[in-house]
Parts: structure tokens; sequence; C-alpha cells
């Protein structure tokens, strides 16, 4: 595993929507591999996870299998903080489903949603919170 010691741990596939919203954001990123057969990261401190949510309507799907096999690395979800969700509104029900699924088996907070590759009021929105965010965390290690 590639050890990463960022604060925003991301999967964007192909399309690359997920990418460019954490581009705007410019913090230090870190990006699960697009393949699910390529090695995955290896947290090294906390970090809020940003993923897309697939399986439209249905939600069947809706975590990336890149997402899972990240998060079955128990020392990576020991170290998750927080949850950030991209969706489609389209897709009613399901609008950023792999968000609440994340956060709720990590017991961790969904921050934010956003659709697709998000407004620049969604990446000041995201920017200031997670400012706020590690803050208080920073205090307590």
């Amino acid at each position: 595993m590639n050890p990463t010691n960022s604060k925003i741990i991301y999967f964007s596939s192909v399309s690359g929507n997920t990418h460019r919203f954490v581009d705007k954001l410019e913090l230090n990123a870190a990006r699960l591999p697009v393949k699910t057969k390529d090695e995955t990261l290896q947290a090294t401190e906390p970090f809020v996870l940003v993923l897309p949510t697939y399986g439209g309507e249905t939600g069947h799907g809706a975590v990336p299998k890149q997402v899972i096999k990240f998060l079955n690395v128990a020392e990576n979800r020991s170290l998750i903080r927080g949850v950030i969700a991209a969706g489609n509104t389209n897709f009613g029900e399901t609008y950023c489903l792999a968000g609440e699924i994340v956060a709720s088996k990590c017991s961790v907070p969904l921050l934010y949603r956003f659709e697709l590759m998000g407004t620049p009021e969604d990446v000041d929105r995201v920017h200031q919170g997670l400012e706020q965010f590690w803050t208080p965390q920073l205090q307590m290690q």
C-alpha cells in the first residue's frame, strides 16, 4: 500500500467530476486508484473521505468498489473522521447515498453533499467547513 498523510482522501472515476471538485479545494489530497485491482492507499493520519455515488435511481452499488477496498483495511477505517458525498439530484432519494452509507458504517458524520463537480459556493462552503472541522480535531491530538 502507498502511504499518504493527506487530510482529504477521495475517489473519482474516469469522468473526473469528484477530482475536479477536490482540485478546486486546493488542499493536500490523495486519490484512490481508479482500478480496483491496483494497490490501495494506506492512510497515516485522520482524513475526510470524498466520494461519488453510483447506482442511479436504484442505489444498488452506491459505494464505489475502490472505496470499499480502501475502507476494508482496518487502519484506514480507524482514521476516517468524516465524509463528503457527490451525487446527482436526478436520482432523487439516492442522491449522495454513498456518503450516507459510509458515514453510517464508519460512525462518522456526513459533512456535506454536492452535485456532480460542485459549484463555486460548494467549494467555498466545504473549504470553510473543513477548516472549522479540523480545528478542534487538531487540538485533541
